[in-house]
């Protein structure tokens, strides 16, 4: 029997690396729990494909993958230049001209995709592009045109992004692209769909009412890079609206800084499990994977410290979509989890804080269960669900003893993919109301099956009564198998 499941999810960005049927067992096999379909490359035909190729591997696995719809958002970015790219110097004049051709870039200016940037920006803004690596302060705004001057030079290539030091630009998180990719990704029948650059919980309702238009019931991801959505009202109110939340690194530290960006991650672990919000840390974290075989020391510690602050998940981008080491990245970010995991970690104010006091009774019967667990030798918690919402109030609490989500509902075992320390378990079975004694002797012949359990451990079955009936869980059992 497995001494340890992993509790730490592993989310991995599919890519030309990744997402042949080969490769996308390795990696499944490697431990990759959830899979990111970025919709920022790629036809909705490559996209279900990819799809199909996650569930075929899965299934011959014999496991469960949630899969991840990443929509593009407002990328702002400059045009293209005639040579390729351009050379900027330090003290250099040079204007972003949203009048201009795209393919006309010039040493002395470029177009812009986001026409809009003119009205966003003023004098002594400052401009960062090609995240954060060329910096530009500007001088003056004169009809289209931005005219700046470069503060940190370099090489300044075609369609690279642009984005403004301490945020402020009023693109609308979703485009037209992203209205068009979430009908792509309902019909592919994503767990999750994931969007960028939100600002306030609005966002993230707005982009849940048009996934429920398509008859979907994907979770919504929000994507944390703006500056206005780490402010403290901002961020509460993304939490309650989204069924998780995504630290991404990336063009957060471009908008608020590099050195600001650890403790905003910290802040969001703490103050997520109030919101009862899985949460996915993510950007870089083995960047040097993406062509060496092993991590730098750095990178395990970044890895583990996420881990140790309770992160629901880790995440992969470039390492797993277009890196040469696509499978040992996942091998490394699993061996890094497995070991920081043995350092117990127990809720307190310094790291999470859970709702208190519970808002329903599934969620107090979730606190019960855990509680039970940490005092009693249990060797599983069975939660029978057809939501999977009992299993995650029970992930909020960072408890050692495996939790399992026992359903039949496909959605359902989708979504728990994403919850720390929470495994998919399948039980084709309907119960009825009076069957609650069956559903006993089920989950202890299913448990045994599995190698979960063995015969006279303790396992904690969690449910609701009557069965077969819509509503939460309000039942706990202590069984001895």
């Amino acid at each position: 029997m497995t001494e340890h499941i992993r509790r730490t999810k592993i989310v991995a960005t599919l890519g030309p690396s990744s997402e042949s049927p080969e490769m996308l067992e390795k990696m499944i096999a490697a431990g990759v729990n959830v899979v990111r379909l970025n919709f920022s490359h790629g036809t909705p035909e490559d996209h279900q494909m990819r799809a199909d190729n996650v569930r075929a591997a899965a299934k011959k696995l014999g496991v469960v993958v949630g899969i991840l719809a990443d929509m593009q958002g407002p990328k702002i970015r400059c045009g293209k230049f005639k040579a390729g790219k351009t050379m900027l110097k330090i003290g250099q004049k040079f204007i972003l001209d949203g009048a201009m051709n795209l393919d006309e870039g010039t040493d002395e200016r470029v177009g812009l995709t986001y026409k809009e940037l003119v009205t966003d920006v003023e004098s002594g803004a400052r401009l960062l592009l090609n995240d954060g690596l060329l910096v530009m302060d500007v001088d003056k705004v004169v009809g289209q045109e931005i005219h700046c001057t470069v503060v940190v030079g370099g090489v300044l290539s075609n369609n690279k992004g642009i984005n403004r030091a301490g945020g402020g630009l009023s693109a609308d998180a979703l485009t037209e692209k992203d209205k068009e990719d979430i009908k792509t990704a309902c019909a592919i029948g994503v767990d999750y769909v994931a969007i960028s650059f939100p600002r306030d919980g609005k966002d993230m309702e707005y982009a849940r009412s048009l996934v429920e238009a398509e008859g979907s019931n994907a979770g919504m991801v929000a994507k944390v890079e703006r500056a206005e959505a780490v402010l403290d009202d901002n961020l509460k109110a993304i939490m309650e609206a989204s069924d998780a939340v995504m630290v991404a690194r990336g063009d957060l530290g471009v908008e608020i800084g590099d050195a600001a960006v650890p403790p905003v991650q910290k802040k969001m672990l703490r103050m997520a499990p109030k919101y009862n919000c899985p949460v996915i840390v993510a950007t870089q974290m083995m960047e040097s994977m993406c062509e060496n075989p092993i991590p730098t020391r750095a990178e395990v510690n970044d890895c583990a410290n996420a881990v140790l602050d309770g992160t629901d998940a880790v995440m992969l981008s470039g390492e797993s979509a277009a890196g040469d080491y696509p499978v040992e990245a996942v091998l490394a970010m699993h061996r890094t989890c497995i070991e920081t995991e043995k350092q117990r970690v127990m809720p307190s104010s310094e790291t999470r804080d859970p709702r208190y006091p519970p808002h329903s009774v599934d969620e107090c019967i979730a606190r019960q269960a855990m509680e039970i667990a940490r005092e009693m030798p249990v060797k599983a918690i069975a939660s029978f669900t057809k939501s999977g919402n009992t299993a995650l109030y029970m992930s909020r609490h960072l408890g050692d003893v495996p939790i399992y989500a026992v359903t039949s509902e496909d959605s359902t075992l989708g979504r728990v993919t994403l919850f720390r320390n929470v495994t998919p378990l399948r039980m084709d079975v309907v119960y009825g109301p009076a069957d609650a004694p069956k559903a006993t002797l089920d989950i202890q012949e299913k448990m045994l099956a599995e190698d979960i359990a063995e015969k006279d451990d303790l396992i904690i079955m969690t449910f609701g009564t009557p069965m077969g009936e819509s509503g939460g869980t309000n039942a706990m059992k202590i069984i001895s198998i």
